[in-house]
């Protein structure tokens, strides 16, 4: 199955709402073994998802970030990423784009290494790419690489508890 995902099926799956909604597309996921198998041990690392954000100088955090030099902030690409890989279990829960997702939680728990090598500024796209690398019960780690035109922009390796409320 093909996981190609629009700002309907982003806004299904995310809680997040304007101005904290960070991801505009999905453009793949590459879940790794049975999508009904919900064993989320060791055997998800390695599982890619590819997201897009389009920065645009209408949203409001330009309004206050250097408004003479407009980069997008750091923390918003550290954001961005921690929603692109919340995508990673997506195929395992969501059988049609259409359902009603589940009841899960994606915390942001933990960031390191993280390294911004060149401004995102309005007008970029943001494509973020996401790698699951350990899987522990309820945490999970992954590195993410965020690029515009080809160029690599920032990287970090994320950390995130999965909780699913009954």
């Amino acid at each position: 199955m093909e996981y190609r995902l629009g700002i309907d099926q982003v806004r299904r799956w995310l809680p997040h709402r304007a101005p904290f909604l960070m991801v505009d597309r999905i453009l793949s996921i590459e879940p790794i073994g049975s999508v009904d198998d919900r064993d989320f041990g060791s055997s998800k690392v390695g599982i890619k998802v590819l997201g897009l954000k389009c920065v645009s100088y209408n949203e409001p955090i330009f309004q206050g970030h250097f408004p003479q030099f407009s980069i997008f902030p750091g923390v918003m690409i550290v954001e961005t990423m921690a929603q692109v890989a919340s995508f990673s279990v997506y195929p395992y829960f969501m059988k049609t784009p259409d359902q009603d997702p589940p009841a899960l939680e994606t915390i942001l728990i933990g960031v390191d290494d993280v390294r911004f090598r060149k401004p995102v500024v309005p007008g970029d796209t943001l494509h973020v790419s996401t790698t699951v690398t350990k899987c522990r019960g309820r945490i999970w780690a992954f590195d993410a690489v965020a690029t515009v035109d080809g160029e690599r922009v920032a990287e970090a390796s994320i950390l995130a508890n999965l909780n699913l409320r009954n």
